[in-house]
C-alpha cells in the first residue's frame, strides 16, 4: 500500500497562517463561532478544525468565511503577514466611513504642525454667562468669519431641541451628539468662531479634540457676574428652586478651572463692558496669530 505523501512545508505554513488569521479576525470582532457559522454557512465543527489548523477548507467555503469576517480571501492566505490584512480591512472601513470620521482618522495619522491642524478655527469655552455667544457673534462679524453655536449643531443632528435630547438620551447621549457635532464642524469649516457648552471640558476625549483642532479661548468672569448675566438673559434656571445655585456655580468654577486653563488663551470679562471685552478678545486673537501664520508654531 502506498504511503500518503507528506504535506509540503509551504502548505503547512499556509494552513497555520489561515488558522491564526481566522481566529484573530473572529476574536477582534467579538464574534462567537456559532455566529460566524450562521453568517458563513460553515458548520461550527468545521470552523473549529480550521482555527486549530486541521481543516482542509475549499476555496468556496473559505470565501464565505472571509466575507463573514469582513475580509477578502487573500487577507487570510497572503504571505505578507496579518498586518497586511489589517491594512486592507482598515482601508475598506475608511472608504465606507462618513466624512467626519475620515477627518478624525486623517488628523490622527497626519504628522502635521499642531497649529496647522487648528487652521483658522477659534473655539470659545467657559461657563454660561461668560459671554461666549455675545462676544463670539460680534467677533465673527468683525472678522468676517462664520459663527456657530455647537448646541445648534447638536439640535440639527438630533432633530429635536436640547431639552428633548437630554430627556430622551440623557447626559451620555448628549455628549455623544456633542462629539459628533465637533467632528462635523472640523470637517466643514477651516475658518469660524465656535461657542461650546461649559461642560465640554469634562469630557476628556472631546475636549482633547477641541484643543487639537481649534485655537481655544477661555472667557472667564466672576461667579456673581456669571449668575447676573444668565438671569439678565431671562434664564432663571440657575436660581429657580435651587437656593444653593451660587455654591454650585462656584463648585463648577473650582473643579473646571484647571481644565479651562488648558485653553490656548484667556480673556477676563469681569467688570468689563461688552465693547471692552470684544476689544480684548480681538486683541487676543491678533496677538496669538490665530488667524494668521497658520504654518508657524
Amino acid at each position: 500500500m502506498t504511503s500518503p505523501k507528506p504535506i509540503p512545508d509551504a502548505s503547512v505554513a499556509m494552513i497555520e497562517r489561515l488558522a491564526t488569521r481566522v481566529r484573530a479576525a473572529r476574536t477582534a470582532l467579538g464574534m462567537p463561532r456559532r455566529a460566524l457559522s450562521d453568517l458563513s454557512g460553515v458548520s461550527p465543527r468545521y470552523l473549529a478544525q480550521i482555527e486549530a489548523g486541521e481543516g482542509n477548507i475549499s476555496v468556496i467555503l473559505l470565501d464565505r468565511v472571509a466575507t463573514a469576517l469582513n475580509l477578502r480571501i487573500e487577507d487570510l492566505l497572503s504571505e505578507g503577514g496579518s498586518a497586511d490584512g489589517d491594512v486592507a480591512r482598515v482601508a475598506r472601513l475608511y472608504q465606507s466611513a462618513p466624512p467626519a470620521v475620515q477627518g478624525r482618522v486623517r488628523a490622527l495619522l497626519a504628522p502635521e504642525n499642531p497649529t496647522a491642524l487648528r487652521a483658522h478655527r477659534i473655539c470659545l469655552i467657559g461657563l454660561r454667562g461668560a459671554g461666549k455667544s455675545t462676544l463670539g457673534r460680534m467677533a465673527a462679524d468683525k472678522l468676517k468669519l462664520p459663527f456657530v453655536e455647537l448646541n445648534d449643531e447638536i439640535e440639527a443632528r438630533a432633530g429635536m431641541p436640547l431639552s428633548e435630547v437630554m430627556a430622551l438620551y440623557g447626559q451620555d447621549g448628549y455628549r455623544a451628539f456633542e462629539a459628533e457635532a465637533i467632528a462635523q464642524v472640523v470637517a466643514e469649516y477651516d475658518k469660524l468662531i465656535l461657542a461650546v457648552a461649559g461642560g465640554i471640558v469634562a469630557e476628556a476625549a472631546t475636549y482633547d479634540q477641541v484643543l487639537e483642532r481649534f485655537h481655544t479661548v477661555w472667557l472667564r468672569t466672576s461667579p456673581g457676574e456669571h449668575m447676573e448675566r444668565v438671569r439678565a438673559q431671562g434664564d432663571l434656571r440657575p436660581m429657580e428652586g435651587n437656593p444653593a445655585a451660587m455654591d454650585q456655580l462656584k463648585s463648577y468654577l473650582t473643579t473646571r478651572t484647571p481644565l479651562y486653563e488648558r485653553a490656548h488663551a484667556q480673556v477676563d470679562t469681569a467688570s468689563r463692558t461688552v465693547q471692552t471685552s470684544l476689544n480684548d478678545l480681538l486683541a487676543t486673537i491678533a496677538k496669538n496669530r490665530f488667524l494668521g501664520h497658520v504654518g508657524v508654531e
